[in-house]
């Protein structure tokens, strides 16, 4: 309960959903994407490793938040406040982390700025990673007040990335 009263204090909805968090969400990949096009910072053997790191990045990050659009079914939403009658989802991606597709997306961003080769983008995903990790302490009070089972889940369920964070 004391979780929940201290996310409510500390960050704001953005909206009645959190539609907010989503605007931001679209301005930050844009940024990604954008300064990954700026031109690469690095060529050579550096390039070509750096380009097999990034694509295998953007794979790996595609395949867990592919998997979790998958897993969440009916219960996905844009938005950050769960759907009216949604389940919590503990299984498939969700066993591994508690917000797959944000962890996705920015192994993903991340292995766009390898391939392009472009420091701003990876800083870029890096700034997407705390914008997620932001948004998702905001998700997880609208969670806790909807699902009683969630903090039980929040305390065995990494957050973003698997067996990592």
């Amino acid at each position: 309960m004391r979780y929940r009263a201290q996310m409510r204090r500390r960050l704001p909805d953005l909206g009645p959903r959190g539609e907010g968090w989503v605007a931001l969400q679209v301005v930050i990949v844009l940024a990604i994407c954008g300064a990954g096009l700026l031109g690469p910072a690095w060529d050579g053997t550096a390039r070509l490793l750096s380009s097999a790191l990034g694509i295998a990045l953007i794979a790996a990050g595609g395949l867990l938040a592919l998997r979790a659009v998958l897993d969440l079914g009916p219960n996905l939403t844009a938005v950050p406040r769960p759907k009216d009658g949604a389940r919590l989802v503990e299984w498939g991606a969700y066993a591994l982390v508690r917000h797959p597709i944000y962890g996705g997306l920015v192994v993903g961003a991340i292995g766009w700025g390898f391939v392009t080769a472009s420091p701003p983008a990876i800083a870029a995903g890096l700034l997407l990673g705390a914008f997620f990790d932001l948004k998702s302490r905001r998700e997880e009070a609208w969670l806790a007040e909807r699902f009683d089972a969630y903090a039980a889940y929040r305390s065995r369920t990494r957050k973003l990335f698997p067996w990592i964070y």
